[in-house]
């Protein structure tokens, strides 16, 4: 090989090196923005979608101030409190709680710190204070049954509800289109760096989910296109009896919009037979 050909070699690795240098700098400094997606805008309100409401707030034991919606539905076993996922705010999941409303479900969904109008900046630790502080309004504040709430995680928010799950003594877990842990999501996202070392954010459900002492389903799709479905299998396998796995439609973003009558079916069924309270069901 001449001179100038190794010149050219050597030139082109240093150029690799610095862009993946660079690159890997980028996704450190940038996390933050990419993992957490706020929406300050409220846009659209349960009654719009004709579902009564009451928006409540409530502050976090490290001061934020929090704000949400409770739906309640007419003669009610059990309550779903919600944790949403990384984008927008609760005015996004409005038809997800109408779907729970109609199911015969009391519904709580609330804005995690910096989303909607809750105050605050949003990071790891944070979001699980969020969490609790939602469980202790339903518990101190509306006076309502432990073994009467289902905790629900959908995306981001199953490793915000899995990390609460393992800390109370709720009625169930459900876990929806939920991922392992953030490293584990990001290393199959860029293969090619090494996130795990550059995550600062864990959101480790895996770790978590073998505390978790109570009935769990998780539900994922085999079309999810951001979180894949071995996620949802692990997850499952990972859980403690008494435990189901389901199999949602749709990719990521639309399965929470889907109005999955054998979804609503499935969570009734498994919230009926574990929760107490609950009353009878269609099944799952």
């Amino acid at each position: 090989m001449s001179g100038a050909l190794i010149h050219v070699f050597w030139a082109a690795i240093r150029i690799a090196l610095l862009s993946w240098l660079g690159l890997a700098i980028v996704l450190f400094l940038r996390q933050r923005g990419m993992v957490f997606h706020p929406g300050p805008a409220i846009g659209f309100l349960p009654s719009q979608a004709g579902i009564p409401f009451e928006d409540v707030s409530f502050g976090t034991r490290d001061g934020e101030k929090l704000n949400g919606w409770f739906v309640p539905a007419p003669g009610a076993g059990a309550t779903v409190l919600m944790c949403h996922g990384n984008g927008g705010n609760i005015s996004d999941r409005v038809w997800a709680l109408k779907r729970l409303h109609d199911a015969g479900f009391n519904a709580f969904i609330f804005d995690y710190r910096g989303y909607g109008r809750s105050t605050g900046r949003p990071n790891e630790a944070g979001l699980y204070l969020d969490a609790r502080a939602a469980w202790d309004y339903l518990v101190a504040e509306r006076g309502l049954p432990q073994a009467g709430i289902v905790i629900h995680g959908r995306s981001l928010g199953g490793a915000v509800a899995c990390e609460l799950a393992s800390n109370v003594n709720a009625g169930a877990l459900v876990l929806e289109a939920a991922f392992t842990s953030l490293p584990d999501l990001a290393a199959g996202i860029y293969p090619y760096l090494p996130v795990r070392a550059l995550c600062r954010f864990r959101f480790n459900t895996l770790g978590r989910i073998a505390r978790v002492r109570v009935p769990v389903l998780v539900a994922h799709s085999r079309d999810d296109d951001l979180i894949p479905f071995r996620h949802g299998e692990r997850l499952y396998q990972a859980a403690n009896a008494p435990k189901s796995f389901f199999v949602l439609r749709g990719d990521h973003n639309s399965g929470e919009a889907m109005d999955d009558s054998a979804w609503i079916d499935c969570l009734r069924g498994f919230i009926a037979r574990h929760v107490t309270g609950a009353g009878p069901s269609a099944g799952e």
